[in-house]
Parts: C-alpha cells; structure tokens; sequence
C-alpha cells in the first residue's frame, strides 16, 4: 500500500505543476494584453495632445479673424470716400478727403502687419480659390479666363482667404 501512496504523491506534484504553467501562461497572456493596451492608451494621448496643440497653433495663427473680416467693411467705405475726390470736388472737401486718405493708409499699414492681404485679381487668371464670379463679358482683345474688373477687393489672412475677389471675368465665345 506504501507503494501505493508514493504513485499518487508523484502524480499530485505533476497536476500541481501544470496548474501552476496554465495560471502562468494565463497571466503572461493578460500581461501582454494589458501592455497592448497601455501601448495603444499612450499613443491614443499623443494623438490627443498633437491635435490640441495643432488647434492651439490655428488658434493663435488665425486669432482676430472675425474683427478684420468686420474690418474690411470700414476699409471699403474709406475707399468709396477717397474715390469721390476724382470727381473734381471743391477744395474743402478735397481736403477733408485728404484726411480720409491718411487714416485709410493708417488702417491698411495696420491690417498688413497682421497679416492682411489684399488678393491681386485684376488682368490675372480667375482662380475660384480666391475669386468669386459674379459678372462675365465679351471683350475679343483679351485671353478668356481673365479677371477684367474688381467689383469689390479680397483679403487674404495668413494664407487663408477671408473673403473671395468679387470679379468680373472675362469669356469670348468660341466661333
């Protein structure tokens, strides 16, 4: 019987053992998993933390974008009164339209410094990504495609148009 008892204390150990190397291999894998997913976590929160810096970065870059589109308004109107001094006007408002000007350039030198630009349309090729349409014409002395008249100026603001050229555009017909 003694002989007995030696066989199952041999075979407890091995089925202790084995247990052991299943509950082993279960948590190596769970370890590899959880690693797997710590990995994955980590470069998940760069990802984040790329996308909030490259926001902070527009931010920054494009900040007072709605005051100079609000701008160009003033702008315009100051270019509509400069205008009406080639209409042979008396000296006086001459004069008073002399002071529009210094403001007027006052106000562009500070919106190029920020970064303002203002789109070059005329005699240019229409290019949609910063022109806008809203007239054609016929004129056979010039190529089909170009930029005849600005109806009113565009704005380009770090790289980025602010508001479209509207133009007119020129378009002969084909014979």
């Amino acid at each position: 019987m003694e002989e007995n008892n030696e066989v199952k204390d041999e075979k407890h150990p091995k089925k202790e053992n084995k247990k052991h190397n299943e509950e082993l291999e279960k948590l190596k894998n769970e370890n590899a998993s959880l690693n797997d997913k710590l990995l994955r976590v980590m470069a998940e929160m760069q990802n984040i933390k790329k996308r909030y810096e490259d926001e902070i970065m527009r931010i920054y870059k494009y900040d007072g974008e709605d005051f100079i589109k609000k701008s160009l308004v003033i702008l315009d109107n100051f270019e509509r009164a400069i205008n009406m001094d080639n209409q042979n006007l008396n000296d006086e408002v001459s004069k008073f339209l002399n002071g529009f000007k210094l403001i007027y350039n006052d106000f562009k030198n500070i919106l190029d410094t920020k970064g303002v630009k203002e789109i070059d349309a005329l005699n240019k090729n229409f290019d949609p990504n910063m022109m806008e349409a809203v007239l054609t014409e016929n004129d056979e002395t010039k190529e089909s495609g170009i930029v005849t008249c600005v109806m009113q100026k565009g704005y380009i603001y770090n790289d980025k148009v602010i508001r479209p050229a509207m133009v007119k555009v020129n378009e002969r017909k084909s014979e």
